[in-house]
Parts: C-alpha cells; structure tokens; sequence
C-alpha cells in the first residue's frame, strides 16, 4: 500500500529533517511538503542536520503548493489531529484504525481475486498485485495543527494514546509514532541483535566439564563416592539449562582446576 506523509505549512525547518528521519527508521520515503514557510527548506542546514543520514528522503521529497497536489493517487487520508471537533471524522487510536483498515483492504483483495478466478477473460486471470489504495498522514503546522478544512477531508483523526494531564507532541515525535504504528501493522522489521549469537559447548565438551568437576568435588570433599547421591547428575540438569558457551567451559573447568590445586597439600 503506497504510503505518504503531507506536512501542511510547516514552519520549522528541524522538524522537515526530523520527519524524514523518522520516516527512514520505519522504512518510507514519500514525503511532501505543502507550503513550507522556507522555500528551500529541503536544503537548509537545519533540516540536513535533523535528518541525521536520512538524505535520500530529503532529495525525494516534494514542495507543492496545494493541498489537492500533495494528495494526487492517494485514497485514504488520515488526520493527525489532537484538538477535539464538533464536527468531522470519526477519531480513533493509530493501531485500532490501521488494523481495522488493513483487514478491509484483504477483504477486497480476496474478493477481487474470487472475481477474476470465477471469471473466463485470460486477462482477468493474471496475477494481482496488490497496491490498489493509497494511505497519506496529514500533518498541520507546529503553531496552529491542521485547520477545520483539510481535517473534514479526512476519513479518520488519528489521536495517539497520551497522558491525558500532558499530551503535548512535537511534529517529529507524531511522525515517529505515526510511522512506527503503521510499519508494525503492516508487518514489522525483524529485531536486529545487539550481539552476535553466541555458539552453544557441545555435548563432548559439556561431558568433559562435568567429569573434572566431579573430580574437584571429591578433591575438597564435597562428593562423597561411596554416596554420590545424585548430585552429578542434578549439576548436569543445572548446566544444561545454562546452555554454556564453550569459552564459559573453559570458565568453569579453571575453577575446577583452582579447586584441585588448592585442597592439594602443598609439596
């Protein structure tokens, strides 16, 4: 689903950078600017720093003069819209709405595609592709929001969920909240790890380990051979459930060592 975000009579040239910045992170890049207060708001230092890498976004981004020309092939507009009204769309929470939304554009394709199965014109029967809408986030300026007339052009007014004693966002946090809700609905990113995974001690290695604690044990008189009970075997259990590394082996079979040359009388 094409997706983009309008700023309407932005004012701050930062929040134009943040805003893209926050568009990157989720994985958009149509942005349009409808009547900047700065002409080259794209290009001023300001914005560049705010982006913080995200140039591409800038260098695609559009300046239009009309609200009409910033929604051109666009189907679904979507108000930011924090101010109650006594009029206009229905308000509703991001994640609620982009669910309720993306569960009626499936609907229409699947009916679509039962149309063209059920049909005989070959052309008909070619594979779909999906994109058959489009979704934009509308975004007033930072001083007065969006103005009565852009919200009633709007089907929905998204209110994102904020304490209700302070609700006060600036443009690039709404857009970040914005852009993060709508790539979840639509399926994520896989969490990239911190670090790398660690190797697991095998089997042999795990054997090798608890045999020298065994040895250690009876060493310093902790295990009793005669009577072991079964505190081997619970050992194993615990460093199974450990899923030791092969370097945390090595760990352990030093403090074995140590242990065994300790209870050694010294010579």
């Amino acid at each position: 689903m094409k997706t983009r975000f309008v700023l309407i009579n932005t004012s701050h040239a930062g929040n134009v950078g943040a805003a893209a910045r926050a568009m990157k992170t989720m994985g958009f890049d149509d942005l349009v600017l409808v009547a900047p207060r700065w002409a080259n708001v794209l290009r001023r230092e300001e914005t560049i720093q705010r982006a913080s890498g995200a140039l591409d976004v800038l260098e695609n981004a559009r300046i239009v003069a009309t609200l009409d020309e910033a929604l051109d092939g666009i189907s679904h507009l979507c108000a930011t819209a924090m101010t109650p009204r006594d009029f206009g769309p229905p308000t509703a929470a991001p994640r609620a709405h982009f669910e309720m939304l993306l569960k009626k554009e499936l609907l229409a394709l699947d009916g679509k595609a039962l149309e063209a199965k059920n049909t005989r014109n070959p052309e008909e029967l070619a594979p779909m592709t999906g994109n058959q809408t489009g979704v934009a986030f509308l975004f007033g300026s930072e001083r007065f929001g969006m103005t009565n007339e852009d919200v009633y052009r709007c089907h929905v007014a998204l209110s994102i969920p904020t304490n209700p004693g302070f609700g006060s966002l600036n443009l690039g946090a709404a857009i970040q909240v914005i852009a993060y809700e709508w790539r979840m609905a639509l399926g994520g990113f896989p969490v990239q790890g911190a670090t790398p995974q660690r190797a697991l001690a095998d089997a042999a290695q795990l054997a090798g380990m608890l045999g020298h604690w065994e040895q250690a044990l009876t060493t310093i008189g902790f295990l009793d051979p005669a009577a072991p009970k079964k505190l081997m075997p619970r050992l194993n259990q615990l460093f199974n459930r450990a899923q030791l590394s092969p370097e945390e082996i090595h760990i352990l079979r030093g403090v074995a060592k140590a242990m065994i040359e300790a209870a050694e009388p010294k010579r």
